[in-house]
């Protein structure tokens, strides 16, 4: 970090001189972790002025604190915080370059409820050479075309005006909103006005905002079991009781939803919101058969519920037959679309998107209005420029090619070494595929991951997604490596 002023106040009545007070305060400050390795400290001209010392006193200070190792002065680079000495790693010595690979689950902050103790190992931004790293969902980062998105940058800030530098509107960029409607019409076959799609930060505010709009103390939220972790903790925020209900290779098992609301001790006339990943269920990987979907649609019109479609990975499929968006069949207003380019570009984006039902525009842009006022506006520009000149389409094409190829020597290699003794699901679709195991009866889901850590390959269990059947202990998680 660059230099700040410090908290420093001196007595220029008390006995002790000027020069001992600050090294005194400096040292303080660095054990309170006010200060901390590497931060650097103001030129001593600068320290002088904010002081009203000579600069001599501030000199000499930086003399004494050096002489204590609690900072180094190197020619350029200013003066600066000492590292910390490194002390013995508790419960004893770590060898030198090993690398803890398994990920652990933080502590439990639930009490116990089942749909709070899955939970999302850390991301690990840098791994030395020799570490594979399966985590989920994350897009070949190193592959995005920097230089092409910095282009559309350099284009939305050299159009951009005081209405776009300023309080935009809500529901995002009219240009942006454009050409998101024409994507959903193109590729997922949803027929959207851009006046009914708000741009979000990310699909998790367009899903924090539903709730809060179509949720009331007493309703019951349905999601699928398996589920995401992230969007139990956004429903469970809610004062709706959350049912899970289970999915099978053709997705949500709908003919199971009011046997599993009773079961949990409500009426399903109370279901507000049914929340389903149906071009890739998550984490089965699974695609929602015409069938289902047919039938989920019927069910939520009967009812009065929403459906809540999270759409994402939709735009990496590797099947010949692509099924349409769910929100592409005549839905009657039940369906809400939700999207994301968090994985078909950059997770730093924070660009999403809902496309809503006429009837729920104006509720969903005064809560949009009332949590954050705006998304970004020159961001926004940038992404409707990137898209309009054929950049997205061709990022996409390119790193369909890319996925498909890891996938597919992924796969092999699964066969090659474990033959019949795996089973893989998802891999018709996505970032991620589900292996389970089938020879490995009795070795628990933990002993695989370790077992993978030890050869520096990071996998992730499964079983954690799991609510009402926590059966799949054979389970790892792996992402086709992006």
């Amino acid at each position: 970090m660059g230099s700040t002023e410090l908290l420093i106040s001196l007595d220029r009545e008390g006995g002790a001189t000027l020069q001992q007070q600050v090294c005194d305060q400096v040292t303080a400050l660095v054990r309170a972790g006010r200060l901390r390795p590497g931060d650097t400290l103001p030129a001593s001209r600068e320290l002088a002025a904010q002081l009203g010392v000579s600069r001599t006193v501030i000199i000499r200070a930086y003399e004494l604190l050096r002489a204590q190792g609690i900072v180094t002065a190197r020619r350029g680079s200013g003066t600066r915080v000492a590292e910390l000495p490194a002390g013995p790693a508790p419960g004893g010595t770590v060898r030198s370059g090993t690398v803890r690979t398994v990920p652990s689950p933080p502590r439990p902050t639930d009490g116990g409820d089942p749909l709070w103790q899955p939970w999302e190992p850390p991301p690990v931004l840098r791994h030395p050479g020799n570490v594979l790293d399966f985590r989920h969902g994350t897009p070949a980062l190193a592959a995005f075309p920097v230089a092409r998105w910095r282009q559309s940058l350099h284009e939305a800030y050299g159009r951009a005006d005081a209405a776009t530098l300023g309080y935009g509107p809500a529901e995002g960029s009219a240009a942006l909103r454009a050409r998101i409607a024409a994507l959903v019409r193109q590729s997922r076959a949803v027929d959207a006005a851009p006046e009914n799609i708000m741009v979000t930060g990310g699909a998790t505010q367009a899903l924090d905002i539903l709730v809060r709009l179509l949720v009331r103390p007493g309703d019951v939220v349905v999601i699928e079991d398996p589920s995401h972790t992230v969007l139990r903790q956004v429903f469970g925020c809610s004062d709706a009781a959350v049912v899970p209900v289970p999915v099978d290779e053709e997705g949500l098992r709908v003919a199971d939803i009011d046997a599993r609301v009773r079961a949990h001790g409500h009426d399903p006339e109370r279901v507000r919101l049914v929340y389903v990943t149906p071009s890739h269920q998550f984490p089965t990987g699974f695609i929602m058969s015409k069938r289902r979907r047919r039938a989920l649609i019927a069910w939520a019109y009967e009812r009065g519920a929403t459906v809540l479609e999270d759409d994402y990975h939709n735009e990496f499929t590797f099947t010949a037959e692509r099924l349409p968006a769910l929100a592409a069949e005549r839905h009657h207003g039940t369906v809400v679309y939700v999207g994301s380019f968090s994985k078909t570009l950059f997770p730093a984006l924070r660009i999403g998107y809902a496309v809503l039902p006429p009837h729920l525009v104006r509720p969903f842009l005064g809560i949009k209005w009332i949590t954050d006022r705006l998304s970004p506006a020159v961001s926004q520009e940038a992404l409707a420029d990137f898209i309009a000149t054929g950049a997205y389409a061709r990022h996409i094409s390119r790193m369909s090619r890319l996925y498909r190829q890891r996938r597919t020597r992924l796969l092999e290699a699964l066969y090659e070494h474990f033959g019949t003794e795996v089973r893989v699901s998802g891999e018709a679709a996505g970032l991620h595929v589900l292996v389970t195991f089938t020879g490995a009866r009795g070795v628990p889901e933990r002993e695989i991951v370790d077992r993978a850590a030890a050869h520096g390959v990071r996998i992730y269990p499964a079983s954690g997604y799991f609510v009402l059947d926590p059966r799949p202990n054979r389970r790892s998680w792996s992402a086709t490596r992006p």
